[in-house]
């Protein structure tokens, strides 16, 4: 087990760009006017129980059903594909199903937001390329961030504004695009 500053920071930076807590700043505000108060804490580590798990368990739940981690990496990397899309088209091609319990916001933010669909497949992804304490290491930095973004969603849309989210929505959108042609390298061997 070595872990790497620069395979750290490369985790970190895709795994940020994929949970994309910044551009779901304005989805968490619309939530807390919802439902009001917004347990940071407790959405943050149900999020990275989540993350954690797969980590370690994700392979062997790919292995129950025959897939190997080069396929998932790549069918990671279509869905990587399309949500860079979606950031820089501002288009909705992955809907989130509503939610009727008032678990002040841990579903909806813990899961899908944080903890969703490409999140996993990101992190199975990202062990194809980088060592478990690294993706570990990225994952923890990242709960971090999530913490204090959920923590002062407020005042970051006060400091932003709406053309700033927008912005750094495309600009991780063009990072996710990149992520995904670079799986889609690594993994099918071009």
């Amino acid at each position: 087990m070595t872990l790497s500053f620069k395979d750290i920071l490369s985790v970190t930076l895709i795994l940020f760009s994929i949970i994309d807590i910044i551009g779901s700043v304005p989805i968490v505000i619309d939530l807390r006017r919802k439902m009001g108060h917004i347990q940071s804490e407790k959405a943050t580590l149900v999020a990275g129980g989540i993350m954690i798990l797969f980590l370690f368990f994700g392979e062997a739940l790919l292995g129950l059903f025959g897939v190997d981690v080069a396929s998932f990496a790549v069918a990671g990397a279509i869905i990587l594909l399309l949500m860079g899309m979606e950031m820089i088209l501002g288009i909705e091609l992955f809907k989130s199903e509503p939610t009727e319990s008032n678990t002040s916001a841990i579903i909806p933010i813990a899961f899908p937001l944080l903890a969703g669909a490409g999140t996993m497949t990101t992190i199975i992804s990202l062990k194809s390329t980088y060592e478990t304490a690294n993706i570990l290491v990225g994952i923890i930095v990242n709960l971090i961030i999530v913490y204090i973004v959920l923590k002062s969603c407020g005042w970051i849309q006060k400091k932003i504004g709406p053309g700033g989210l927008s912005i750094l929505r495309k600009v991780f959108g063009i990072i996710l695009l990149a992520i995904a042609i670079k799986l889609f390298k690594e993994n099918l061997g071009l």
